[in-house]
């Protein structure tokens, strides 16, 4: 997928100047980092003038970065919680919170799995533990396989709430998006949850190694993170803000940057990526 093998991707721009206090440090979400890169390239190109960092980790490791002194801005795929925003009012750290975009999460399965959809129900029991073969949900007999992220991921911590389980002890941690989907498409029975930015591509399927499922629930019809009107409409049960959360200190410097995230040219390269834009 385009050049995401990079875990961390760095813009020096202005590089002449060698004033590293100058430059504006965005790190965090897995989810986020990618879009982050493609915006700051645009924003660069209008802006040569303006030194940017761009790294990914996680949304827990921006956050820390956040409160270390080692970002200006924290992308994160998750609200700050309750443990992080007292550690920050009791260093007097002072933050913004912004959002630039928003998320939809594919549930994917390897190509091989003989369903379109899952129910939510079915999709809590699987990533809980409890349906640990595809034959338990009336498809073939094959050993099922979580693959999912690591518990500092801010898309890991949002699935977890938003299902209201804890997640197996025998579900494979990856590093990142793109890891799990490599690895769900050499597993047959593999399952796992990206951000819909690395798998949709202007609002088509952008590799055909997996199966992105439709989910629904008892209440609603099946719907797909590649439906942009299910998503826009909030009919897609797994849908997100992506926050950025700002040094108040870093503000002055940064609203060039996160006006132009909003700014229509950015919204174009949020939409035209598989992400979804903010609502006017």
């Amino acid at each position: 997928m385009r050049f995401w093998l990079l875990l961390i991707i760095i813009f020096f721009l202005n590089q002449s100047c060698g004033k590293q206090a100058n430059v504006l440090k965005i790190k965090g979400s897995d989810t986020e980092v990618n879009i982050s890169v493609l915006l700051a390239e645009a924003y660069f190109s209008q802006n040569r003038h303006t030194p940017l960092s761009v790294s990914g980790g996680g949304s827990g490791l921006g956050i820390a970065s956040l409160m270390n002194g080692l970002a200006d801005i924290a992308n994160s795929s998750r609200p700050m919680n309750s443990e992080e925003e007292a550690l920050f009012k009791a260093k007097n750290i002072d933050i913004i919170p912004y959002v630039f975009a928003y998320d939809a999460l594919a549930i994917i399965t390897h190509p091989s799995v003989l369903t379109d959809s899952l129910s939510i129900e079915a999709i809590k029991q699987i990533f809980k533990g409890d349906i640990t073969d595809w034959q338990q949900l009336g498809l073939e007999k094959m050993p099922l396989t979580v693959y999912g992220r690591q518990n500092n991921s801010g898309t890991h911590d949002y699935l977890k709430k938003k299902l209201g389980i804890e997640f197996s002890l025998h579900a494979k941690e990856m590093n990142g998006n793109a890891q799990i989907i490599e690895a769900v498409k050499v597993d047959k029975g593999g399952i796992g949850y990206v951000g819909a930015g690395y798998v949709l591509k202007n609002g088509k399927q952008a590799d055909t190694g997996i199966k992105i499922l439709k989910v629904y629930t008892p209440s609603s019809k099946a719907c797909s993170p590649l439906d942009y009107d299910a998503v826009m409409s909030q009919q897609y049960y797994f849908q997100r803000p992506l926050f950025q959360y700002i040094l108040k200190s870093s503000y002055e410097k940064a609203k060039p940057i996160l006006a132009f995230e909003r700014s229509e040219t950015g919204q174009k390269i949020i939409v035209s990526n598989g992400y979804f834009p903010i609502k006017k």
